[in-house]
């Protein structure tokens, strides 16, 4: 009796936690720039937020509208933390050559909680104020070097990978960028073995996603994502 009471235990407790790695929703987090901000929904709260911008006439007026959300119920993920900050650079060199170290990704690629995946969703901005690209440098970075975008990217990436243990990190690329930069970021994933998806065609106004474009980078990212296998 007493055996059998063990064994009932036992796969009563088997069930259980079957049960519950069937119900787990993997915890993403986004390391990202205006495309990704929305009022209220980026931590720190002191980031500054692009979204929602009616005045501009962009229509994407509700966070269930921005790409992250919608990739979110899409796959069945929960959010971790959304580390996202208007204007912000990769690297350290901002708008006007002015020193954006407070606010860069590599500064801000430390706080992203602990999930399972990171989408890193950036290089617009360095495209856009036109940063120094610097040359490709994959160790011994100096202070200096992280105020260019190659080796400000890829010293985020080679920090991340080593930082993040077991998490998956998938960087996602604007289209309309420049090609040097666009190049350079698909290079250094390359390098990395990191999953990085190229946006193309993605509806904008006021130079942000629509309520088109959002969805649109949602379904390129779902769909990059399932020829990976993730």
């Amino acid at each position: 009796m007493k055996r059998t009471s063990t064994l009932l235990a036992m796969l009563l407790c088997m069930a259980t936690l079957s049960l519950h790695a069937q119900a787990y929703k993997p915890l993403m987090s986004i390391l990202g720039d205006s495309y990704s901000t929305f009022v209220g929904y980026v931590e720190p709260d002191t980031n500054l937020a692009w979204y929602p911008r009616a005045r501009v006439g962009n229509d994407c007026l509700k966070v269930e509208q921005t790409w992250w959300h919608l990739l979110a119920n899409r796959l069945g993920y929960r959010l971790c933390q959304n580390n996202s900050y208007s204007g912000s650079t990769v690297c350290n060199t901002g708008y006007d050559k002015k020193d954006y170290s407070n606010q860069s990704f590599v500064t801000r690629m430390t706080n992203l909680g602990a999930p399972d995946i990171i989408f890193i969703f950036g290089g617009t901005n360095d495209s856009w104020a036109n940063s120094p690209m610097g040359e490709f440098l994959y160790n011994d970075w100096k202070k200096e070097d992280l105020y260019q975008f190659r080796p400000a990217m890829a010293y985020m990436i080679d920090y991340m990978q080593k930082r993040y243990i077991n998490v998956k990190l998938c960087f996602i690329l604007n289209n309309e960028l420049s090609e040097a930069l666009t190049t350079s970021a698909t290079e250094i994933c390359k390098h990395y073995n990191v999953a990085c998806v190229q946006l193309s065609g993605i509806d904008k106004q006021a130079g942000h996603p629509s309520t088109k474009g959002m969805q649109q980078i949602a379904d390129q990212v779902a769909a990059h994502l399932q020829t990976i296998g993730w």
